[in-house]
């Protein structure tokens, strides 16, 4: 996986097209046989060029959720973000919510603290599309999204 934190707007003047242009001839270039998955953190960059860059690789979008992305739900409704035959998803923070933020307001990590409901159901519908279409998935959720993982991933288990 390339995660990519926010880029700089002065790299890419031409969005998602110089973005591209600069990413195609890399992931063109990686040794065969291998499962590759890009995120990004810019919101501007998900746009339909950059997806079907993924695609042509073989590489899979990570879905994510992070302080400046879409929220997951919206990141699943695009039916083109699905890129591989495979799926990666990182539940890191809510939209909105800084890095920082979280930290001071979750540790010690011992429980959920902020129940994030709509989150939870984005998780559930990628797990359950996944196994509707015998595609793998990847996902990893952090202490960051609403206090405590392992009662995160529990509760969405529960709903799938």
């Amino acid at each position: 996986m390339f995660e990519f934190g926010e880029l700089s707007q002065s790299l890419h003047p031409r969005g998602a097209r110089d973005l591209v242009d600069d990413f195609s001839p890399f992931l063109g270039s990686l040794p065969k046989g291998f499962r590759y998955a890009v995120e990004l953190r810019n919101a501007d960059y998900l746009d339909t060029t950059y997806l079907q860059c993924l695609r042509d690789h073989g590489a899979a979008h990570v879905f994510n959720s992070w302080t400046k992305m879409p929220p997951l739900a919206e990141q699943l409704a695009m039916d083109e973000a699905f890129t591989a035959e495979f799926t990666v998803c990182r539940a890191l923070l809510r939209p909105g919510r800084s890095y920082e933020q979280a930290v001071g307001r979750f540790q010690p990590y011992d429980r959920i603290q902020d129940p994030y409901p709509e989150g939870r159901a984005a998780l559930s519908q990628l797990v359950r599309r996944a196994r509707a279409e015998r595609r793998k998935a990847f996902v990893v959720v952090n202490n960051r999204f609403e206090g405590h993982s392992p009662a995160t991933i529990a509760a969405v288990l529960d709903e799938v």
